[in-house]
């Protein structure tokens, strides 16, 4: 079904127009829009990886929130920034402008619909600069909307408790996590008889540029991987798939009780 993991009464699009207009409150309703991706992860995984992970991870969160708190999901938008994967065949890309309108027209319909607290919740690490840039926008644009611009991965979880130091810090792509999250969400989706280690080649081990964070560098996969995986996906099971998909769940359920509390500064 289009909810997917989301339970189908926090599903936006299952309302009709009428119950849209008849919620009560709807300046204090939370509406998350997921933002995906359909890109390679390497000859293990299907393209589908950030998106799964994203809907399933909310989906687990939203069902752990109390009835009264008034929070709803949109469908994902499946198609993301990926142009760093483009090499690789199965992935689908958008522009960063193409993405940013898509956001914004999104952002400005929910407005309209009354809507004042909204959340962009982002599954693919290649495009946050784009998801922050579409929040700030609309706040710009409507100055009495609240705007979250939010990553997957960014609540406290255990996933340093079940994986290696090396993985947590390297293993960014089609590695341990990504791998153990889709065989507790999608397992029939999973080619573990095809999956192997790969990380990152030729990185500089005297330097503080890194691949990722605030001293980083501008690379496509290719440059770093030849078969898109960057980590150790043999190091994920199932099991350790389960408990970190329930340490985010817990994690984004804390978050969004949060953001219905929190009120824009002014």
């Amino acid at each position: 079904m289009l909810h997917t993991w989301i339970p189908p009464a926090r599903f936006l699009p299952y309302l009709t127009t009428d119950e849209v207009a008849a919620l009560p409150d709807r300046e204090n309703t939370l509406v998350i829009q997921p933002v995906g991706a359909i890109e390679q992860h390497g000859p293990h995984l299907p393209t589908a990886v950030d998106t799964v992970i994203l809907m399933g991870v909310l989906g687990h969160a939203m069902q752990r929130l109390p009835t009264a708190l008034p929070c709803y999901a949109l469908p994902p938008l499946c198609y993301g920034k990926s142009n760093e994967h483009i090499d690789f065949p199965g992935t689908v890309t958008l522009s960063a402008q193409t993405l940013l309108a898509t956001l914004a027209e999104v952002l400005d319909s929910l407005y309209r619909s009354g809507f004042r607290k909204l959340a962009l919740v982002n599954g693919h690490g290649g495009q946050p600069q784009v998801v922050e840039i579409a929040a700030r926008d609309a706040r710009e644009r409507h100055r009495d909307l609240t705007v979250f611009p939010l990553f997957i991965w960014s609540v406290p979880n255990c996933a340093n408790t079940l994986f290696s130091a090396r993985e947590m810090q390297l293993g960014i792509h089609g590695g341990a996590a990504e791998t153990a999250l889709m065989l507790a969400l999608a397992p029939d989706t999973v080619r573990m008889d095809r999956a192997r280690a790969e990380w990152p080649r030729d990185l500089p081990t005297d330097s503080l540029i890194s691949i990722e964070g605030a001293r980083s560098f501008a690379w496509l996969t290719h440059d770093l991987s030849a078969s898109g995986v960057m980590g150790d996906p043999l190091a994920a099971n199932a099991h350790n798939g389960a408990t970190l998909l329930d340490s985010l769940a817990r994690g984004w359920a804390d978050l969004i009780a949060d953001m219905h509390r929190f009120r824009q500064p002014s």
